[in-house]
């Protein structure tokens, strides 16, 4: 049988351009920010030290294409300021965060160094001109010490440092906090004419003429704008085409959309029994303690057995919130300052926020 027959013509002119990871020319809609960016690295062209910048903002708003936008001009614009992009989902720990750093240095000959020797190295590279550190997703890391050091020890440097996650900084070491002295940069969500907007631009540089129903599209821009996500606009856009293809057909209908956004449900919400055992049990203590304190969670989890430190244990409600297993609330003032309640919530479907 032919299962690989290829005869029809593709939709795709440019498929590239729905990767999550794709780095449009311009960022459109981001403008202002990246205007704050940049002015906090400027100061590095006449080789004094930038300015700190922590951003903030919720999923898919624009925060990493437009940062490494902004790095893909500085590289056009000089080679004597180096660039360190750090993911910290990847490199989560000081000594991965030092391993990254030296694999952008070209410095390979880090097998049974320490720590310490790791960034004297990347020291005495990075000191000899300038350097801009950027660490994305910075909330996953399992330790920050490498944060005082690149603040003590490095002289003309600017660090961008990138979350979901406001209340991150909140936490940060105050000896830490009070030598990186951040500006603040929150990259609100898109607006439905910006959600438009964006979408609409990938469309025409994925999509030829003709090729999507105004209709259909315009159901993708209202459930990215409802999702507040417009990563969740490219992936059906990338689906829907695709299921087009498959019934041979030459043009996007909202059928087909239809059909992408059960798949979009189906993939972005975990079962509970699709959950890892640690998981799972965080999970049946929030149920049995929703509305609580996440301190109050904690310490039931830990009187029913379980190990993990305490910032493991926020991160696993961060992640569960995010898998919408659970929410959370924030509460600020009182005696006790800025708090978060801990909340089940049953397991609902994308189409229902």
């Amino acid at each position: 049988m032919a299962f690989f027959e290829t005869g029809g013509r593709s939709l795709f002119r440019n498929p590239i351009g729905l990767d999550y990871d794709y780095q449009p020319k311009v960022v459109k809609y981001r403008e202002m920010e990246m205007r704050q960016v940049a002015a906090a690295i400027r100061p590095l062209f006449q080789k004094r030290s930038g300015r700190n910048v922590f951003i903030f903002g919720p999923s898919g708003v624009g925060k990493t294409v437009a940062v490494r936008n902004l790095l893909n001009e500085l590289e056009q614009e000089t080679d004597e300021i180096t660039q360190f992009y750090i993911n910290c989902w990847k490199s989560d720990t000081t000594f991965k965060v030092l391993i990254e750093l030296c694999n952008t240095i070209n410095y390979k000959f880090t097998q049974n160094k320490r720590t310490e020797e790791l960034f004297d190295i990347v020291k005495k590279d990075v000191n000899k001109g300038a350097a801009v550190f950027v660490f994305d997703e910075v909330d996953k890391l399992d330790d920050i010490d490498f944060l005082y050091s690149l603040v003590e020890d490095v002289f003309n440097k600017s660090i961008i440092l990138i979350t979901n996650h406001k209340d991150w900084v909140v936490n940060l070491d105050s000896r830490i906090k009070s030598r990186l002295t951040a500006e603040m940069l929150e990259f609100r969500p898109y607006d439905l004419t910006e959600t438009r907007g964006v979408l609409q631009e990938r469309l025409e540089f994925v999509f030829g003429p003709n090729v999507w129903d105004a209709d259909a599209f315009e159901a993708i821009v209202q459930k990215a704008f409802s999702a507040q996500d417009i990563r969740s606009g490219l992936y059906l856009m990338k689906e829907a085409a695709s299921i087009a293809e498959e019934r041979n057909s030459g043009r996007v209908e909202a059928s087909d959309v239809a059909s992408a956004m059960a798949k979009l449900d189906e993939f972005s919400i975990k079962r509970t029994d699709e959950l890892e055992d640690e998981s799972r049990f965080v999970l049946n203590i929030v149920r049995k303690n929703s509305g609580r304190k996440i301190g109050e969670v904690y310490n039931a989890y830990r009187e029913a057995g379980g190990e993990m430190v305490y910032k493991t244990f926020q991160r696993r409600i961060t992640k569960l919130e995010e898998d919408r297993f659970i929410v959370t609330e924030k509460i600020t003032g009182g005696v006790e300052g800025t708090t978060t309640l801990v909340k089940f919530g049953s397991e609902k479907k994308l189409t229902e926020f």
